[in-house]
């Protein structure tokens, strides 16, 4: 799943069906590319460690080792690696609706827009879960 070379959006547009869908999650969970990893091996692998570091956050919080102002800082510090990572692996955006195939070239504050408000969209379900399986702890 690599963009395309000409225009730089996803080699797979013109996928139609569940294969699209499965594409777009990936897409939305995995911020970089097959050439992103060629061409910043370093950025990428500190990248890398650093989804896991958060991955591993989440991972205390559920188990009531970690406070709530902590996950939220940690998971504010993933979305702007996000966002400069976006700007060189997948600089685009989708236009229009959810289930349309039309995606456009992605500028700074586009990219802001769409990594902050998906980052929001996932650590406001996992908030939700964790804290009605009684597993986060708010800070008062």
């Amino acid at each position: 799943m690599k963009p395309n070379a000409e225009n730089r959006l996803p080699s797979y547009a013109e996928t139609k069906g569940v294969k699209w869908l499965l594409y777009e999650l990936f897409d939305h969970l995995w911020p970089w590319s097959k050439q992103g990893w060629l061409q910043h091996k370093a950025i990428q692998t500190a990248g890398l460690a650093f989804a896991v570091a958060v991955t591993v956050a989440w991972a205390l919080a559920a188990n009531g080792r970690l406070g709530a102002d902590a996950l939220i800082g940690w998971w504010l510090g993933w979305s702007i690696y996000e966002i400069i990572i976006r700007m060189q692996c997948k600089p685009y955006i989708k236009d229009g609706p959810w289930w349309g195939h039309r995606y456009r070239p992605a500028g700074r504050m586009d990219m802001i827009c769409y990594v902050l408000f998906k980052n929001l969209l996932i650590g406001a379900l996992l908030f939700i879960t964790l804290r009605n399986l009684g597993l986060l702890q708010m800070v008062s």
